[in-house]
């Protein structure tokens, strides 16, 4: 099997307490078309941006757990990843386990604490593993994942675990004066997010998951219309694109990105 998916961000995912409500959110929000995947035993909803797969919710694994967003990367061998993660320092949340024609997953922690999933994607019909991997990061699509972002103690260790289980590289460092530096990183030369140091008032590193948007100030408004609380932004960033970080009704913390207007 080809290993050209390896590292590639796949899938989002949101653990939430209520699932009616998340699903009326983001759906108003992004326009998702969100149906309910038929999982067997358990409530799993899809949701599709334009026709296309953009991510995924369930509810929280155990009660009062807060909400989160869990982002997925695509690896060739979910089993041996997981143990090398657990062998270099990070924990194994979930183990390796099979999704019914979807393919192998795995929740795991990096050595700062961060959490993310594993996917050994199933090949396609009609095509290979790299399809398998999914389309829900898309930086040229709104309604997809279109940037990560990670908040840690320590950049220079994350970013030497990730560069080695993935392959992803330093692309440049921007300085951000006292708080250090923002570290963007590439996979396979392209920009596909940013390491800075940990800010938001939560207890572990995390990835943030920035999905995109065609007006920001439109989100911003519908995030606040709808029960959502905006808590940082929108922000001026190169590209040029306007960023804002907010919380669901639930409290689920995500971002969104969009074009800055003429």
């Amino acid at each position: 099997m080809s290993d050209s998916f390896h590292g590639l961000p796949c899938w989002f995912e949101l653990m939430s307490p209520d699932l009616d409500a998340a699903k009326a959110f983001y759906s108003g929000l992004f326009g998702w078309e969100v149906t309910d995947a038929g999982m067997e035993g358990f409530t799993y909803l899809l949701a599709k941006a334009e026709g296309t797969m953009a991510a995924g919710m369930m509810a929280v694994p155990e009660p009062g757990m807060p909400p989160f967003w869990v982002m997925y990367l695509a690896v060739t061998d979910v089993d041996a990843e997981a143990e090398a993660i657990r062998a270099q320092g990070g924990e194994v949340h979930k183990a390796p386990a099979d999704i019914p024609g979807t393919g192998r997953f795995a929740v795991v922690a990096d050595p700062q604490g961060a959490v993310f999933g594993l996917l050994q994607p199933l090949p396609m019909e009609g095509g290979g593993a790299q399809d398998g991997a999914g389309r829900a990061f898309d930086q040229g699509k709104a309604g997809h994942g279109n940037w990560l972002e990670l908040q840690t103690t320590d950049q220079k260790a994350a970013l030497g675990f990730y560069a080695g289980r993935f392959g992803w590289t330093l692309d440049h460092a921007m300085p951000m004066g006292e708080m250090g530096s923002y570290d963007v990183f590439a996979r396979e030369g392209t920009q596909i997010g940013g390491m800075m140091p940990k800010v938001a008032p939560v207890p572990r590193p995390f990835w943030l998951v920035y999905f995109g948007v065609n007006d920001v100030a439109a989100a911003l408004a519908g995030i606040e219309a709808q029960g959502g609380k905006v808590v940082n932004g929108p922000m001026e960033v190169p590209g040029p694109a306007l960023v804002a970080q907010a919380r669901d009704p639930q409290g689920g913390l995500f971002a969104v990105v969009g074009p800055k207007p003429a």
